[in-house]
């Protein structure tokens, strides 16, 4: 059965080919590669021994967008990744993240519907929520105002889908991640920004091997035992393994309603500076650090209420803090070291 997964060579996508690809199902990948590198898929066929195909192209092309359903009319399930994800960068840049994230989404529907592609699982966010009245938040928290562009396009995408699943004989399920971190056990991929990275990990990382100067933590007067804002992060296999999860639950006429919502993380709450802890207790290292001023589009705290997820998918976070930093540095190590040996 041929799954379709856009933005299959980025961070978690390329995670969940690998996962797809272990349970049986035939991969391709349509990416811009805008975030990523084409390479990636000599990594998943070192893992899994399939290479996936791959297609490179903008899916804000809507032309080569219909082309490719129509040319691929034995995909069976789409699982969305496409989207540009930097909080900081959707306040800078507003129109990009709307354009970008909103114009892809609705392409990528209208192809499916024209080709009678029914199973679509949706790569949203915890963002979704704001910051929450009461935690942990579980799916029936109130939607609140985004704090920033990035998060509003994940409102709207999530209200796009709600519409269409209404109309068209597509039954989605958006996946609500709270914050994925860490590496594939074979180190062979991982978080790999282009550029200065915008989440936490991959800065640590890169800090620890002298790539950056320094961490900035933004803000340590926060409302938090340490003054640190507070996330849920969560193994990014394990997440992966959720999408495998929801694409079986379609096609085996699993799910309750036509638009199904789930929050896949640990229901754990880590500062900033318990990652930076559990990092250098890790690695045996020390990380410069420093803390500066609170960035725009943060929100405080926001750790999930997973139970949902645990009893209704059968699905349950299975990695730690330690493993999922440990993990993330394995692989930035190794990837560093190949660098060096092409050299």
């Amino acid at each position: 059965m041929k799954i379709l997964v856009t933005g299959g060579t980025g961070y978690i996508g390329s995670h969940t080919v690998v996962e797809l690809q272990h349970a049986g199902f035939e991969v391709v990948i349509v990416d811009n590669l805008s975030n990523s590198s084409a390479d990636i898929t000599d990594a998943i066929e070192e893992i899994t021994g399939k290479k996936p195909v791959l297609e490179v192209f903008d899916l804000i092309d809507k032309k080569k967008t219909s082309d490719f359903f129509n040319r691929h009319n034995d995909v069976k399930g789409v699982i969305h990744f496409a989207a540009k994800k930097a909080v900081g960068e959707s306040v800078e840049k507003p129109l990009l993240y709307y354009s970008n994230n909103i114009e892809s989404l609705v392409n990528v529907m209208e192809g499916m519907i024209q080709n009678n592609v029914k199973h679509f699982v949706f790569s949203s966010s915890c963002t979704v929520y704001g910051q929450p009245d009461k935690l942990p938040v579980s799916e029936t928290a109130p939607i609140k105002k985004a704090e920033s562009p990035y998060g509003n396009t994940k409102q709207i995408a999530e209200e796009i889908l709600i519409d269409t699943a209404k109309i068209a004989a597509i039954k989605v399920i958006a996946l609500r991640y709270f914050n994925p971190i860490g590496a594939h056990e074979s180190a062979l991929i991982g978080e790999l920004p282009i550029g200065i990275p915008d989440n936490l990990l991959p800065y640590v990382t890169q800090t620890a091997l002298g790539i950056r100067e320094k961490l900035s933590v933004f803000g340590d007067d926060y409302n938090t035992p340490d003054g640190t804002a507070i996330r849920d992060y969560i193994h990014v296999v394990d997440l992966a393994k959720a999408h495998v999860i929801a694409i079986e639950r379609m096609i085996e006429n699993k799910m309750k309603k036509n638009f199904e919502v789930f929050n896949l993380g640990t229901g754990n709450g880590y500062s900033v500076l318990e990652v930076i802890n559990s990092f250098e207790k890790v690695s045996g290292l020390k990380l410069n650090y420093q803390i500066v001023h609170r960035r725009e589009g943060d929100v405080e705290q926001v750790w999930a209420d997973p139970s949902f997820s645990n009893i209704e998918l059968g699905w349950k976070a299975e990695k730690g803090i330690d493993e999922m930093t440990e993990s993330a540095w394995k692989w930035e190590q190794a990837y560093r070291n190949k660098i060096k040996d092409k050299r």
